[in-house]
């Protein structure tokens, strides 16, 4: 089968940025399971404009916005509140891999008590190394609100779990 420009193009974006975007989605939601399906469910979106988004200039950006529009969607009509995370510990993988189990469940289980903005901002400044500019157009806000729910988020995780911890979490991405 042939592939036309635009299809090639796609399939470039797809292969360069899938990955990216069901982690995006796991941190967003928690749900190992539902990443995937978030991520193939905003790729196969992007793919139906994508005539019109191969030629905007951040069209990675686009793409992250959609995943975290379909997380919220998500997290909104599966559960609220202490719902939600009592849904998160039930269904969720036994197995964690990385070389702190405890520390990364601590983290896991802080981030999940966030509120999707302030988490989305976290995660998308800390865990993808986003700049603010372009968390703000990934998430479709301003620049002052990726600031200060990011503020907000790490002085809720620094409560949550202890100052130095959530420190060395910040200060660990930003001497990478």
């Amino acid at each position: 089968m042939l592939f036309d420009d635009a299809s090639a193009d796609f399939h470039g974006f797809f292969e360069r940025h899938y990955a990216e975007l069901a982690r995006l989605a796991y941190l967003l939601t928690g749900e190992p399971d539902a990443a995937d399906d978030l991520a193939a469910d905003a790729l196969l979106a992007l793919r139906r404009r994508w005539d019109r988004l191969r030629a905007a200039e951040q069209p990675l950006a686009y793409a992250r916005g959609v995943v975290a529009n379909l997380a919220r969607a998500r997290i909104r009509s599966s559960v609220r509140g202490r719902r939600r995370v009592a849904l998160f510990w039930s269904h969720r993988s036994k197995r964690v891999d990385g070389p702190d189990v405890a520390a990364v469940v601590d983290v896991r289980a802080a981030l999940d008590r966030l509120p999707f903005r302030k988490r989305a901002c976290v995660v998308l400044r800390y865990a993808f190394d986003l700049s603010e500019r372009d968390t703000a157009l990934a998430l479709g806000v301003s620049v002052a609100t990726v600031r200060s729910q990011t503020s907000k988020g790490i002085a809720e995780l620094e409560r949550m779990l202890g100052t130095r911890v959530a420190g060395e979490l910040v200060a660990d991405r930003r001497n990478r």
